[in-house]
């Protein structure tokens, strides 16, 4: 692999600015969701694609890509949300090895009544900070980005 070649100052500075923004934006949008709504990141990150799914339903692994969470972590947080009564775990009818996650009807409420003040907060943290010209180089700028990352599986059995 050879020297690495390290960081000069000017690029240290950006991408220390970028993980502290992008840290504190999540944070702050959490902190929002989570006083207005009731409902975490985590749940809303789920709600999302669920609410968008026709019929409200997917199948696990679906659920899980586009999210980009591993398998226990998927697990884990449908536990924690169908306790609350936001989802509903269901076999899968067309392969008996998967499964479905289900919005409920209270899930469906909480996201409707969530989603405003999210795209709020959205706006109001990042969209209002930047002119639309600086939103199409952003949009440019990680498009680029994120076309050179190497593909990736959030999960072993993605291919399933």
């Amino acid at each position: 692999m050879g020297e690495p070649q390290w960081l000069d100052q000017r690029e240290a500075r950006l991408w220390q600015s970028y993980r502290d923004t992008h840290r504190e934006l999540m944070r702050a949008l959490e902190a929002r969701m989570i006083s207005n709504s009731g409902l975490s990141g985590a749940d809303y990150a789920l709600l999302h694609p669920l609410s968008e799914a026709e019929d409200g339903v997917l199948r696990t692994r679906d659920l899980g890509r586009s999210v980009g969470w591993e398998r226990s972590r998927l697990s884990h947080q449908v536990s924690r949300m169908e306790k609350r009564g936001l989802v509903c775990r269901e076999e899968c009818t067309a392969d008996a090895r998967g499964s479905m996650v289900r919005l409920t009807v209270l899930g469906r409420k909480a996201i409707d009544a969530a989603a405003p003040d999210h795209v709020d907060a959205v706006r109001t943290y990042f969209f209002n900070r930047l002119t639309a010209d600086e939103q199409a180089q952003l949009t440019t700028l990680l498009n680029r980005i994120a076309a050179a990352l190497p593909p990736t599986c959030p999960t072993p059995d993605c291919d399933e």
